[in-house]
């Protein structure tokens, strides 16, 4: 199955809009099928490599959504004894009001609204991570959001996604039948699994963004990652 991809054609949650209980609840569902379906494990499991104990770190987390990896990141930190900063940057201020709100108890995270391809930040990271969104960009976009992920962190990069294939199309169809039926949701996920690119095509993708020595793997319900360390 080809990667289909029409730019006119935007996902529900990625439209300009008011906060509200449809978005609220969507951003409820992307946490929950985050939590149940790998994207934590395979954000969690670098996570645990990069950050050690009593070590200081900044971190960037780019299209952050309501801030649930930046929150998982520093309860770790916590756990451990590690001093961290993230800064978290999405376009939506509606989605950032949400996250804002979620991360009231987390001075470690500081939030920006901005275009993620246009992002320009004075400070230096340790970290630079983008989890389930360079399905939302055209080819050339996807690279440029590669090659800036680079440009922000010479240290480790992280950027994880869906792997498009039958297991990904079959169960997101069966979730949003079943389970997750809510119109955002449902329109936003089953757009995502024509939108996603398979393992070849993420591999090529660092390729044409100049990463060189990058790891790359196959995780379980369907994910994959890129990264630099």
């Amino acid at each position: 199955m080809k990667r289909s991809f029409d730019p006119a054609v935007l996902e529900l949650m990625d439209r300009p809009q008011p906060v509200s209980i449809e978005l609220e609840c969507d951003l409820e569902r992307i946490r929950q099928l985050n939590r149940w379906f790998g994207s934590y494990h395979v954000v969690s499991s670098f996570i645990r490599r990069w950050i050690k104990p009593d070590t200081r770190m900044r971190i960037v987390d780019l299209a952050t959504g309501s801030g649930d990896i930046p929150r998982l990141i520093v309860d770790y930190a916590r756990k451990i004894g590690a001093h961290i900063e993230i800064d978290a940057v999405d376009r939506q201020p509606a989605t950032l009001q949400i996250a804002r709100k979620l991360s009231a108890g987390y001075p470690e995270i500081f939030y920006h609204e901005a275009n993620i391809l246009e992002w320009n930040s004075v400070q230096t990271y340790d970290i630079a991570l983008c989890s389930l969104t360079l399905h939302h960009f055209g080819d050339e976009d996807a690279v440029s959001v590669l090659r800036r992920c680079h440009a922000l962190s010479q240290k480790f990069v992280l950027v994880s996604d869906l792997r498009r294939g039958f297991l990904l199309r079959v169960g997101v169809k069966l979730l949003t039948a079943l389970i997750f039926r809510e119109p955002m949701t449902r329109h936003d996920a089953r757009l995502s699994t024509a939108r996603a690119f398979s393992f070849a095509e993420m591999r090529d993708l660092a390729v044409r963004a100049g990463w060189e020595g990058f790891g790359h793997e196959k995780f379980r319900f369907a994910r994959q990652a890129i990264w630099l360390q």
